[in-house]
């Protein structure tokens, strides 16, 4: 990410209205606030994890973001997160959990 990006936001957000730009602002926050406590990706099923071991709600917020501005706005929430969670590589389990959401590709 550019420092531009860092002072302003990323091009996929500060595109957006203002309504739209607060619902991606708490759905990027909340990506954060999954990865610190659950992970994106489980070794097994349950609980917030799907039959394939993908959190149910990571995925709920990737479906919308491709809906709002598709994988643009998708690589922005990845960006978001590995500078958020710093260190951890959680942006890689993130990157399974979006499998087959519109053009996501691992």
């Amino acid at each position: 990410m550019s420092l531009f990006e860092n002072l302003f936001g990323h091009p996929a957000v500060r595109i957006l209205p203002p309504a739209q730009k607060k619902e991606v602002d708490r759905l990027f926050d909340e990506l954060v606030k999954i990865g610190r406590l659950d992970d994106f990706l489980s070794l097994q099923p349950g609980g917030p994890f799907d039959i394939r071991c993908h959190h149910i709600r990571a995925r709920q917020i990737g479906v919308r973001l491709d809906e709002l501005g598709g994988l643009d706005l998708m690589q922005a929430a990845r960006s978001y997160v590995q500078r958020k969670l710093k260190k951890t590589n959680l942006e890689e389990h993130l990157d399974y959990c979006w499998q087959d959401i519109g053009e996501w590709k691992p």
